[in-house]
């Protein structure tokens, strides 16, 4: 597993670096990406859900299942990519930013081909999900998943590597 890849960008002296979000983001594309999150996360066709990840940005490849509550970052999801036949289990979220009080960071998210992320899982800016791996529920990823892998835990950890 290898260290994040996350760009740090500071936040006014005095401010939360959230307070200012609609000085990075327009407002308008945010409530763009909540309209279409809405249908990621509610919809029961998975065609549609992909649909509306693709016109929030998300590279989604074919044949990917976001179960019901599954959630993309709504602020930059464009800096997701989920590979083909990927399963994000039921209330994931995918995170592509990070806001804290003295600064925000933002990072690609990829996640490989036929990987499955389990319920309740957490995945935070700057990781990469290798190809095969199994994400177990109710996990935290916040370093790299290799390809391969089973891993689980908050934070997750590789319990099992590919034989």
């Amino acid at each position: 597993m290898s260290g994040r890849r996350l760009t740090d960008y500071p936040a006014p002296p005095g401010t939360n670096s959230l307070w200012v979000w609609t000085r990075d983001r327009d407002p308008v594309l945010v409530t763009f990406n909540f309209f279409m999150l809405l249908l990621v996360r509610y919809s029961p066709s998975l065609s549609l859900k992909l649909a509306a990840m693709r016109l929030m940005g998300v590279k989604v490849g074919e044949k990917v299942s976001m179960a019901l509550n599954a959630t993309v970052d709504i602020f930059y999801p464009e800096l997701i990519e989920i590979g083909d036949n990927t399963i994000i289990g039921y209330n994931a979220t995918i995170l592509a930013h990070e806001y804290l009080i003295d600064k925000k960071r933002t990072g690609p998210v990829v996640i490989g081909k036929n990987v499955l992320i389990g319920a309740n899982t957490t995945v935070l800016a700057g990781v990469v999900i290798g190809d095969g791996a199994c994400v177990s529920a109710g996990s935290l990823v916040n370093e790299d998943i290799p390809a391969g892998a089973f891993a689980g835990g908050v934070p997750a950890r590789v319990i099992e590597r590919q034989s």
